[in-house]
């Protein structure tokens, strides 16, 4: 973020996220079967921008509503089951080929599932966090910062092979 950027709250900051992987999808979808370049690019971006957000919303966002906001523990816990479930499908299509057949049947689930997600976060936890009281401008700025700081997905380990990534020891 720039020095003259107005910091942002949190619940902006995501639901802008949000938005901008929406439009991503829905560009994707406007994209003809044989752009297998740019599908390829497109995907990456998007597996990109999602496992920042995840990133992002699992070590500041989520800790905050489970401790502040009242009831939030199922949500939390759903929406990291969720995060889970979507990451699997961000390493599967990161591994893959374009012209693989189930490349795009697997962006477009891939999509369904941040859209349903997305829905839950934005109508439930935004409001919990909001509610809660949460110092929302502060954790938008660790937000921002967190994802300012990835620029590859993290990729589990595969056995025999070496994988570089700038995520920090777990």
């Amino acid at each position: 973020m720039s020095a003259t950027a107005k910091p942002r709250d949190a619940v902006a900051l995501l639901k802008q996220d949000h938005a901008e992987v929406k439009a991503m999808f829905e560009q994707y979808e406007a994209l003809g079967d044989r752009a297998f370049s740019s599908k390829q690019k497109l995907a990456e971006k998007i597996c990109l921008e999602l496992t920042k957000h995840a990133i992002a919303e699992e070590e500041i966002f989520y800790p905050a509503v489970r401790a502040d906001a009242d009831d939030a523990e199922d949500l939390v816990d759903e929406a990291t089951v969720e995060h889970a479930s979507a990451k699997d499908l961000i390493a599967q299509i990161h591994a893959m080929d374009p012209h693989d057949d189930l490349y795009d049947a697997k962006v477009k689930v891939l999509g369904e599932y941040i859209e349903h997600h997305v829905e839950e976060e934005e109508k439930e936890m935004f409001p919990a966090a909001k509610k809660a009281g949460i110092d929302l401008l502060a954790l938008g700025a660790q937000i921002q910062a967190r994802k300012d700081e990835i620029d590859e997905i993290p990729l589990a380990p595969v056995p025999g092979k070496v994988v570089y990534s700038n995520q920090p020891a777990a």
